[in-house]
């Protein structure tokens, strides 16, 4: 991914999101945010028995289903 804040070495300045503040943002349930990450739809991360999902992929979601409804 071009761009992103991994290709240019940057971790540090990425911002992981809970699946509930995922589901918020997306006001979608948690359920259906679990369900993107374990079918690969959305990139996250495993924290002991949580998931992270850093911000600028659901906001990369959220724009190609934009792009694909329109």
């Amino acid at each position: 991914m071009a761009g992103s804040p991994q290709s240019d070495g940057r971790l540090s300045e990425v911002r992981f999101l809970t699946v509930a503040e995922v589901a918020t943002l997306m006001r979608v349930s948690k359920m259906t945010v679990y369900r993107l990450v374990h079918s690969g739809e959305l990139t996250a991360v495993r924290v002991g028995r949580s998931f992270r999902v850093p911000e600028h992929v659901v906001h990369e979601y959220l724009r190609g289903a934009f792009q694909e409804s329109a």
